[in-house]
């Protein structure tokens, strides 16, 4: 199973976040994107913990069900692993190399870069072309991973009668998906660095762009759950039911003063220090916009509350907001989930890379 090899058949885009999974299917017609099908499904209590799976059948029946949810017929499909479970290196080797060539001298030197025995990791290479002010080398991204965290996804897809056809990096499906909600920015927005703060149910990510490519991510645990959590304990009802009265808008008047405000506050504050953690490891001191995304970035008003405590331009993603969609597919459903499809827009944009 392979992470970076090109595919030009469609492929349905399957992320397996902590609470979900979530599937999107994409055509290319004439240059433009449309939507074909969409679907989320809940998946099984600890499941997914952190982005690990533990229950293989449990996620590979609720694969099952996002599929029939969303009535593809598509059984290809791309998968991916959490960047926190991937090490990935840039080297330099000559430019003359063939690709059989670069393949074997990898094989070689991948045991000084991969803290595991070869035997137990999966991993790939993509040539990125020549290096900075040397054009006799190429710089060579490698990528691998345990071999547990390849097989037990692939072993999801299958049991739900899918085909894993590409084994991806969460961060690089970020990285498409994101490219795609920066061209859509107004012309007056700089986006030299853009930030993704990917803010799901237990866990947060930032992926930075510089000028389009992926420069910086991270992950760390921080999510909704701790809203749902903080629910539950303020009026006395169990984590399902504050779920559902999160979801529904059954709450309090004083919800929002008491419970809301406070959590947006504290997601500021998260946001803050991923970008300190961000510009220690680089040579910035600011980035130009930050894209919201995440089931968290629905939360309303959320993104006025970071650009205040922040100082920065703010908008939630929507990677499909210029893309058409299929008549199979619920426009206004699909607008209200967008932020939390990043990860399964971007595994579906894999085919046409």
């Amino acid at each position: 199973m392979l992470f970076l090899k090109q595919r030009t058949q469609p492929l349905i885009g399957i992320d397996i976040s902590s609470t979900s999974v979530k599937l999107v299917e994409i055509s290319s017609q004439a240059s433009n994107y449309r939507v074909e099908t969409y679907a989320v499904e809940p998946l099984p209590v600890n499941a997914v913990n952190e982005k690990n799976i533990n229950d293989v059948d449990g996620v590979g029946k609720a694969i099952k069900r996002v599929v029939k949810k969303s009535g593809t017929r598509n059984k290809k499909c791309v998968l991916a692993v959490p960047s926190s479970a991937v090490i990935s290196k840039t080297i330099r080797l000559p430019a003359n190399l063939k690709e059989s060539d670069i393949e074997e001298q990898l094989q070689i030197e991948a045991d000084q870069y991969i803290p595991y025995k070869l035997e137990e990791v999966n991993l790939d290479f993509e040539v990125l072309g020549p290096s900075a002010n040397n054009p006799e080398t190429v710089d060579v991204l490698l990528v691998a991973s345990r071999s547990e965290n390849v097989e037990m996804r692939v072993g999801a897809a299958e049991l739900a009668g899918l085909t894993p056809a590409v084994m991806e990096v969460e961060s690089y499906a970020t990285e498409r998906a994101a490219r795609v909600c920066i061209e859509q920015l107004p012309d007056e927005v700089t986006t030299d660095v853009v930030a993704v703060l990917d803010v799901g149910a237990t866990m947060t990510s930032i992926t930075v762009l510089e000028n389009g490519a992926l420069a910086y991510t991270r992950e760390q645990p921080f999510g909704g759950k701790l809203l749902t959590e903080d629910i539950m304990r303020r009026y006395g009802l169990s984590y399902e039911e504050a779920g559902i009265a999160k979801k529904e808008g059954h709450l309090p008047e004083n919800y929002a003063s008491e419970v809301l405000e406070p959590f947006k506050e504290n997601l500021a504050q998260q946001v803050h220090r991923f970008l300190q953690f961000y510009y220690a490891a680089s040579d910035r001191d600011r980035v130009d916009h930050i894209l919201l995304a995440g089931g968290c970035a629905s939360i309303e008003g959320v993104d006025k509350v970071i650009s205040s405590r922040l100082g920065a331009s703010v908008s939630v993603a929507n990677p499909f907001a210029k893309m058409s969609v299929s008549n199979r597919v619920n426009a206004q459903r699909l607008n209200n989930d967008a932020p939390a499809l990043m990860i399964a827009c971007g595994l579906s944009l894999r085919s046409f890379d």
